[in-house]
């Protein structure tokens, strides 16, 4: 599947009814799913997030540019953020299966649509823009709304496309492709603009263009892929150095709070806070949560989610509003709520749904759980052992540990699901038609592919749950020793989870007679077994020695 992502800015943040037709009329565009909508007063600009496939997306964006034409008067227009129209900026951002230059082409064929049908002029910017001298969203913009009755008859900075007029009313566009971008501010302990001004000059890649009031020397600054200027904003009463992450895995979240802070510090000033605008990946948040564990000398085998609250917490998202991370984390508004109906639940529900009537959840999605138990034992272990007193100098050794037992959980848990979801699809094979001769040809075909899914699920659960016997083993040997019965019930569900699942995969690949694959997977399932059990039986041994 093809998807990308829309993020148009449109220079309204203080009424909600145009900003909710707006948005009304992007979600009226099947295909399309808006994620998220974050007006500032301000800034007096509303930064909209949807995804979909490119067709529906780009739809989408001209409607909502067509309307935002309607509805805003640019010429009445004020605000902090830099801005030159009803509809600022429209970036498409590629999101899967599909590449840069893919995504551009879209862009530049939506700017030919809105320049043509909606008589309004349009810049391309960033990778849609074939001349480099243009990409760049500051070229375009500069001067912003006041400076385009000339701009507009500039031959250096004529739109690409639309008429070279001035529109008092819609300004001008520009519509983009770009790397996903991260709009970020730092908040400050001052009112001052000329000082938040003075950090950004020192931390974005574009630095200062000449001498600072205290001296500083022109020349670039200390982030790579920053832009930034500062701004006082009159809704919280503080300065705040505003910055775009152009690409944050040259300068991620965390690196630029931290950058910021201690520029700041430099200049008598005090970072208080932050706050990201519109949405963000994941791993942003998790790798921030890493960092400023590690920076504690903490273990950051610790779950996602606790990782994302760390994250939350050392960079005060939530200082000025709360920060949903359900609403604000890209991956956490695609998923879909199906794909962990059942880790989802609570113990209780779960283990009723399965004394249920129905068949599924069954033993493959209880030995999926076994597994995953074990290895949160495991992890358990190397995280208490990582803070244990007197093993300060060992907590890297077992944050490793910890890392590794996570990673072994999160897809024992997504194994949990998968495999309730594998039975569910062997069920709707059979229910396929089985009339005509193609019919019934596409029926045996789609009744094997499942079968042989639901033998390759809890094979899975076999080969992972292996490995984290791993972990738990070298917890035992090594973890703290009040810990080490821990590791042996670890050790007992993760045996368990492999011979659970080995019984899964010969039910399951029975009804794969013939079938090399299955048989091949009945085989090496056996071998699996008989090293669980050894392993098992190592690790008790080891444990009963330590107790």
């Amino acid at each position: 599947m093809r998807l990308i992502e829309c993020v148009p800015n449109f220079s309204e943040g203080r009424d909600p009814r145009i900003i909710k037709q707006i948005t009304d009329r992007i979600e009226a565009v099947e295909g399309v799913r808006l994620l998220n909508v974050d007006p500032g007063k301000a800034t007096n600009r509303t930064v909209v997030t949807f995804v979909g496939e490119p067709e529906p997306v780009c739809e989408a964006a001209f409607q909502a540019i067509k309307l935002a034409g309607e509805l805003i008067d640019m010429s009445r227009h004020s605000g902090e953020h830099p801005r030159m129209g009803a509809t600022d900026v429209c970036p498409l951002v590629p999101i899967s299966g599909i590449t840069m230059a893919e995504t551009a082409a879209f862009a530049s064929t939506l700017a030919e649509r809105v320049g043509t049908e909606l008589e309004l002029p349009v810049y391309l910017y960033e990778q849609a823009q074939p001349n480099a001298a243009r990409r760049n969203l500051a070229v375009i913009r500069k001067g912003e709304y006041e400076a385009l009755p000339e701009k507009v008859k500039s031959a250096d900075l004529k739109p690409d496309f639309g008429p070279a007029r001035f529109d008092a009313k819609r300004g001008a566009t520009a519509i983009g492709a770009r790397d996903f971008l991260v709009a970020y501010n730092i908040n400050l302990n001052t009112t001052s603009t000329r000082r938040a001004n003075a950090i950004a000059f020192d931390v974005r890649e574009g630095g200062r263009k000449s001498a600072g009031p205290q001296g500083e020397p022109a020349g670039p600054g200390t982030l790579k892929a920053v832009k930034g200027i500062g701004w006082f904003i009159e809704e919280y009463g503080i300065a705040q150095v505003s910055m775009n992450l152009t690409n944050i895995a040259v300068t991620p979240v965390h690196v630029a709070f931290d950058e910021c802070v201690r520029a700041a510090a430099a200049r008598g000033v005090r970072v208080t806070g932050s706050e990201l605008v519109g949405l963000v990946p994941l791993s942003c948040l998790v790798d921030a949560g890493r960092y400023f564990l590690e920076k504690q000398q903490r273990s950051t085998g610790v779950s996602e989610r606790e990782l994302v609250k760390i994250a939350i917490r050392s960079m005060g998202l939530d200082e000025l509003t709360p920060f949903d991370p359900d609403q604000r984390v890209i991956e956490y508004l695609l998923r879909d709520p199906a794909d962990s109906r059942l880790v989802d639940m609570t113990v209780a529900g779960f283990t009723n749904e399965t004394a249920s009537e129905s068949a599924a959840p069954g033993g493959g999605s209880v030995a999926a759980t076994l597994g995953a138990l074990g290895a949160a034992l495991g992890t358990m272990v190397a995280n208490l052992s990582s803070h244990k007193r007197g093993w300060d100098d060992r907590w890297e050794e077992f944050s490793a540990h910890a890392e590794t037992g996570q990673r072994q959980l999160k897809e024992l848990l997504h194994l949990v699901d998968e495999d309730t979801r594998s039975f569910e699809w062997v069920m709707a094979a059979f229910g396929l038609p089985k009339g005509s001769d193609e019919e019934k040809a596409a029926r045996t075909a789609a009744i094997r592919e499942a079968n042989l899914g639901a033998t390759e699920v809890p094979f899975r659960v076999m080969e992972v749950s292996l490995t984290a016997m791993d972990t738990i083993k070298a917890m035992a040997e090594i973890g703290q020793p009040s810990s080490v019965s821990d590791a042996g019930v670890g050790a007992l569900c993760a045996r368990s989870a492999v011979m659970g699942a080995y019984l899964n995969v010969r039910i399951n690949a029975a009804q794969l007679k013939g079938d090399a694959r299955a048989a091949e997977l009945v085989e090496q399932g056996a071998e699996l077994q008989r090293r669980a059990q050894a392993l098992e039986a190592e690790i008790l041994g080891i444990v009963d020695g330590r107790i």
